[in-house]
């Protein structure tokens, strides 16, 4: 296929959450890998990706139940941030669920004619003897694990078993770590192939420094996870999406000046330096 033959993909990236600005550093390192103080709050994303006669969603987030259960700021309910971005949520044939955590899964009603792709291994994990450990299960919702059950008994769900190609130029990579079938999304676009990373790593500076996130299932893949993430991009960081990190919403243009929680991640990042 010549390089003009290409999908190239409309990418965006929608804030609908956030936390509290006070949220301290090390609440996102490893223990012990972060000793200093200080603030660093997360944000949450859901991705759209839109182009060559079709409309996806990377995951869901979440809605105002879980909001107040979890003591997050919901800025946007995202269905409503999705069709201010000029997408009906009705009009979604596919949608990507990068794992099942709460902040990712939830919502899934909303959209009841898509399609949903998932790792097995991740369905597996969320409703099985893992989930017997409150450690384990504690960033799952049982809501939304058996909402994504109902889905497979619809004739809904695509299961996956590691990499895949779900369209032309949308692809998904099995990554573990964070969660057992945690995948990332890798979309065709004008500007290279951006990897939508999810909870590969929250933050760049968790890829960075090799300091996990501390809700981790699989220490070992996580860390090669990173490794992974910056070799299916060449190395190019600026193709390298984190799942939270409010720096997303800084260093991309915006898709209106009405809309400054949606910003456009198939253009070429704003001249910006990231934080250290």
């Amino acid at each position: 296929m010549r390089m003009s033959d290409q999908p190239a993909y409309e990418v965006l990236a929608l804030r609908y959450a956030t936390t509290d600005l006070h949220r301290p550093r090390r609440e996102n390192f490893f223990p012990g890998m972060d000793l200093h103080d200080g603030e660093m709050p997360l944000d949450y994303y859901v991705w759209a990706v839109r182009g060559e006669g079709r409309c996806l969603l990377v995951d869901t987030g979440f809605g105002e139940e879980a909001a107040q259960t979890r003591n997050r700021i919901l800025l946007h309910h995202p269905a409503d941030l999705l069709r201010q971005a000029g997408i009906d949520p009705e009009t979604i044939t596919d949608v990507i669920l990068t794992h099942l955590h709460y902040d990712h899964a939830g919502n899934l009603d909303r959209f009841p004619k898509a399609r949903f792709h998932l790792q097995e291994s991740e369905m597996r994990f969320a409703t099985g003897r893992h989930m017997c450990h409150s450690c384990l299960r504690a960033p799952f919702e049982c809501r939304d694990v058996t909402e994504a059950v109902k889905i497979v008994f619809d004739g809904r769900m695509v299961f996956h078993d590691g990499d895949a190609e779900i369209f032309p130029g949308i692809e998904v990579f099995r990554m573990g770590g964070h969660s057992d079938g945690l995948q990332v999304v890798r979309v065709a676009t004008a500007r290279g192939k951006v990897l939508l990373a999810s909870d590969a790593f929250h933050f760049n500076e968790n890829r960075t420094r090799r300091a996990p996130f501390p809700i981790v299932y699989h220490v070992g893949e996580m860390l090669e996870g990173f490794i992974r993430c910056e070799e299916l991009v060449g190395g190019d960081a600026d193709l390298l999406i984190p799942g939270h990190d409010p720096d997303v919403r800084l260093r991309w243009p915006i898709l209106s000046a009405d809309l400054p929680d949606v910003v456009r991640l198939d253009l070429h990042p704003l001249k910006r330096t990231l934080k250290k």
